[in-house]
């Protein structure tokens, strides 16, 4: 499938739709604008591809190429599994954020690319003339195969990232038992729904951090951002210090904070067990006594309730609900 852009449009090949399902602006049934010869649609962009077809673009593109592609997203019915996807080819630019939740197929892209990127790490090209991209999930759960990655390393079950590029979303849906490293500051999302393994940062992070985390561990030698263990079904958090309110809406898993954080509904302030205090020293590198002096977050129990119940005699009992 090919198409000529001629200005920059923002959320092709988005298997999101711009998030559709809470926002109306852009549904998956609209034309792209801007075509030159051509009246797709976005979503006939990402079925292209869903079916691991490969997707030409003439042109600049603009933020958040390729959102959550490789993906079936259960917010539009499907499982929330990874499954194969195609190849995305720009001769042009491309704007930020591309990648953003990325876990299969492939970017080829002639001009630039904006920071922040997505879940993406360039390697070596096979195809004259275009930089290639892959999914960072992709690479630690199916192999490099014959590719290379560049400015980054790959060795004993561990990623190390230290070009310096901003990225966000890294390790989406990971499921993989080795350790990312990040030498550096991080964008937005980062472990999204990881079910395992465990992704270090050596900076700070920003909103979203281990949001809809289900395993794995993040450990965080700076600060997070807003939103930070929203959603969190499993695995464990942890950090120096957060902006905003941590583990809104949380339904497992523990968040750790050195600093004292703000919480959001059902996450509640426990206390540290011996095995707690194991994990912060060996995480952060602190000592015992450091290490007990960071807070944990669960979600708190439900309380048990009662209602009066008045007796013939005229007490009253308070019974369980």
């Amino acid at each position: 499938m090919k198409t000529r852009i001629l200005k920059p449009i923002d959320n092709i090949c988005d298997y999101t739709f711009n998030f559709c399902w809470n926002d109306s602006k852009l549904k998956p049934e609209d034309v792209i604008p801007s075509q030159a010869s051509s009246s797709f649609t976005y979503a006939d962009l990402v079925t292209e591809l869903k079916r691991g077809e490969d997707v030409y673009i003439e042109g600049n593109v603009g933020k958040r190429l390729a959102y959550s592609m490789g993906t079936d997203l259960k917010h539009l019915g499907g499982t929330g599994e990874t499954q194969q996807a195609g190849k995305i080819f720009v001769d042009g630019d491309v704007g930020s954020e591309a990648g953003m939740g990325m876990a299969a197929g492939s970017l080829y892209i002639k001009g630039n690319i904006a920071e922040p990127l997505g879940n993406i790490l360039e390697v070596t090209s096979d195809i004259n003339g275009y930089r290639k991209f892959r999914s960072i999930t992709d690479i630690l759960c199916n192999g490099l195969g014959n590719d290379v990655l560049k400015g980054n390393s790959l060795a004993e079950n561990t990623l190390t990232l230290n070009d310096g590029i901003l990225r966000g979303t890294i390790g989406a849906r990971c499921n993989w038992q080795g350790a990312i490293v990040v030498e550096g500051d991080v964008y937005n999302g980062t472990g999204v729904l990881m079910q395992q393994g465990t992704i270090t940062i050596n900076g700070n992070a920003g909103m979203n951090t281990g949001s809809h985390l289900n395993g794995g561990t993040i450990v965080v030698h700076g600060n997070v951002g807003e939103f930070s263990g929203a959603y969190m079904k499993n695995g464990r958090l942890i950090f120096i210090s957060s902006k905003g309110y941590v583990g809104a809406g949380m339904e497992g898993g523990a968040i750790y904070s050195k600093k004292k954080a703000n919480t959001s509904p059902p996450a509640a302030k426990t206390g540290l067990e011996k095995e707690d205090i194991d994990f912060i020293r060996k995480t952060m590198q602190s000592g015992r006594v450091e290490s007990m002096l960071y807070s944990k977050y669960e979600p708190e129990k439900e309380k048990e309730k009662f209602e009066e119940v008045h007796m013939r005699d005229g007490s009253i009992v308070m019974r369980k609900v």
